[in-house]
């Protein structure tokens, strides 16, 4: 199953999870309706207590029914409506409701310090924008998850457990798995599903409140008696709730199981973390009074274990582990002392790396070359698609190599936020001497001197470091440009359009650089809303696709033969009716229009998407090379539409990765 696959069938699950509501929801309806029922009875029997009247019982009251019809539905759509404007956010919202506190960029802590290492090499390899990361610090359970609408607006949420007692590599296959939910398309489903399960609970929360209430006459007040009767239709509410998080959510856990395992290539770490969490008393338990809304959401079972195993939202710990470790032999190991204490590790003390060849010799845009091969990389079209959400420990190892292969300095940068402005600047800077003076000069202007002498003092370091890997560095650096205040982002947004025109250039990738690094912010400033998908069929976005292709193919060359056999090479797999797609002109596919079509592509099911990027490739891959630019180009676009493409893969054998 691929990227676009495993998308898909994660927005097949919304389907599904509409169908477990409304089922839910009939059965809450109909039992509101006998406890109203029965009220009512009740009722009517001490209004005729005196009098000599016969009542007559009707087991169908229409009046009845339509007051626990309106009052079940007002209560949990209701109750679910808020929950998820509460969560428009994205998974930030989450994180501070179980009591997360953001880890800032420049952090010293040892242990935070690991847990961010790990995180940036994850996201640099995955091709994964850099999610804001969170620590639960009151939780001493081992537990970890990530939540969000999108991968750019995604949060990784770790306990203090789990970033004291678990060694790097245990980590590290935690934090796989919570980057497999990213890219497997669970965090969508999953914040909808809390949304869900908060208004089918509402029912017991009214219930409570209703209970608690007094009136002048004690036995004219029926609301303590409503109240009692919400209160056990809410411990059905819970009872439903459960079921269904139990039924979106278990078998994904195997899938991001088996999908870290492949990314790291070290089962042995997330089954020594599972192993943790079965031998520690406190195992993955959260003490939050919200971790039962959001327990579909945890690595580990977030909860006390269900008396019913039909209601796990997680399947067994010793499952599991066989699962990724077959030789275990069921037994968990005695706690060695020290494991009591806090581990405090160097960010790299203790990852040991396989006897891979240095993958730095040559790096291409993006692209891995094995040490010695000879530039231009001749990457097939074909290799591309396969590798799109399917990280592997090649990747991992480029992404640590390569980001340990940064100057200090820049690094350093890349952690604080206003030094973050400024080497996001220096990436944008001319090669011209004299134009690039003219851009300091008018810099120091708009974006003060401090600044100003910061870019200067940055781009001799990183302009080697950009031919290869401006979006490695853009990732870097989104942690701590999303601490700016809300002027700062709004004065570094309009610096960063003028620094791209002030050259008078138009240059596709600088532009797509500067969309990317917008569209990430712009939740943090409340400048976004979550995605909504309105195209299922690729017709109505043809002129679109016309204009994306048509701009790749004369990004590519300016010789007009080859711009239009580049054209007529990709445009096939976008799979439109013959003569749909044409070539524009140059002067029809300007940046205006580039972004236009992107927000719209950016609205398409995944399997157009998928067709979409088909395409691209093979329009950027028409002369069987793809140059350093056309890769970074490539998958900055593909990054515009959620779909992140991992660096290049070329010259190294499967056995070399494994």
């Amino acid at each position: 199953m691929d990227f676009f696959e495993r998308q898909e069938k994660a927005r097949r699950n919304t389907k599904l999870l509409v169908f477990y509501f409304a089922l839910a929801v009939i059965v809450l309806v109909v039992m509101s309706y006998f406890a109203g029922l029965m009220i009512f009875a009740g009722a009517q029997a001490r209004h005729h207590a005196y009098s000599n009247q016969e009542i007559e019982f009707a087991l169908w009251n229409p009046q009845v029914f339509l007051a626990a019809l309106v009052g079940t539905l007002g209560v949990i759509i209701g109750g679910s409506a808020f929950k998820t404007a509460q969560l428009a956010e994205g998974g930030c919202a989450v994180a501070t409701t179980l009591g997360g506190r953001p880890v800032a960029s420049n952090t010293t802590d040892p242990d935070e310090r690991k847990l961010l290492n790990v995180v940036e090499e994850m996201a640099i390899a995955s091709g994964v924008p850099m999610p804001q990361v969170y620590v639960l610090d009151e939780e001493k359970g081992i537990n970890a998850f990530a939540a969000g609408h999108t991968p750019g607006d995604a949060v990784i949420g770790v306990t203090r457990g789990c970033i004291t007692q678990l060694k790097r590599d245990e980590l590290q296959g935690v934090l796989g798995h919570e980057f497999s939910h990213i890219l497997n398309g669970d965090m969508r489903l999953n914040l909808r599903l809390l949304g869900v399960i908060f208004g089918i609970l509402c029912i017991a929360t009214l219930g409570r409140i209703l209970l608690s209430t007094r009136g002048s006459s004690r036995d004219r007040n029926a609301l303590p008696l409503l109240g009692l009767a919400l209160l056990l239709l809410g411990s059905a509410g819970v009872f439903f709730g459960r079921l269904i998080q139990a039924a979106v959510s278990r078998q994904r856990e195997f899938l991001a199981d088996a999908s870290s395992v492949q990314f790291t290539r070290n089962p042995a770490g997330l089954s020594g973390a599972l192993q943790k969490i079965g031998r520690y008393s406190f195992g993955s338990r959260l003490e939050s009074e919200h971790a039962a809304d959001a327990c579909h959401m945890f690595f580990g079972n977030g909860l006390s274990e269900p008396f019913f195993g039909l209601m796990a939202t997680h399947p067994p710990i010793d499952e599991r582990i066989h699962a990724i470790d077959p030789g275990w032999d069921g037994k968990f190991p005695p706690i060695p002392k020290e494991l009591f204490e806090p581990v405090q590790r160097a960010a790299l003390s203790d990852l040991k790396h396989s006897p891979l060849p240095s993958i730095l010799n040559t790096v291409l845009g993006g692209a891995i070359i094995a040490a010695g091969s000879a530039p231009p990389p001749v990457i097939k079209p074909d290799s591309v698609l396969p590798n799109l959400g399917n990280p592997t420990p090649l990747h991992l190892r480029y992404a640590e190599e390569l980001r340990n292969s940064f100057p200090e300095s820049v690094k350093s940068a890349a952690r604080d936020p206003l030094s973050a402005v400024a080497l996001v600047y220096s990436l944008l800077l001319s090669g011209d001497e004299t134009t690039r003076a003219t851009q300091l000069q008018e810099l120091a202007q708009r974006a003060g001197s401090a600044v100003h002498e910061k870019t200067a003092a940055l781009f001799p370091e990183v302009a080697p470091v950009a031919l290869r890997a401006r979006l490695p560095l853009v990732n870097l650096a989104l942690p701590a440009l999303r601490q700016l205040r809300p002027a700062e982002f709004e004065q570094f947004s309009q610096t960063l359009q003028w620094l791209i025109e002030s050259d008078r250039e138009i240059d596709l990738f600088e532009y797509v650089l500067q969309k990317i690094i917008r569209r990430y912010l712009a939740p943090q400033f409340g400048k976004a809303r979550p995605p909504v998908i309105q195209y299922y069929s690729v017709k109505p976005l043809l002129p679109d696709g016309s204009v994306v292709l048509s701009a790749l193919a004369n990004a590519g060359s300016s010789d007009a033969a080859e711009v239009e056999k580049a054209f007529e090479t990709g445009a096939p797999y976008l799979r439109s009716p013959d003569g749909a797609l044409r070539l524009l002109p140059q002067a029809q596919c300007g940046l205006a229009q580039i972004d236009s079509a992107l927000d719209r592509l950016a609205q398409a099911v995944p399997q157009i998407k998928k067709n979409l990027i088909e395409a691209c490739v093979h329009t950027v891959g028409a002369d069987g090379v793809i140059q350093e630019r056309e890769a970074e180009l490539l998958r900055a676009i593909a990054d515009t539409l959620d779909c992140p493409i991992p660096p290049f893969v070329q010259g190294i054998s499967q056995e070399d990765q494994g």
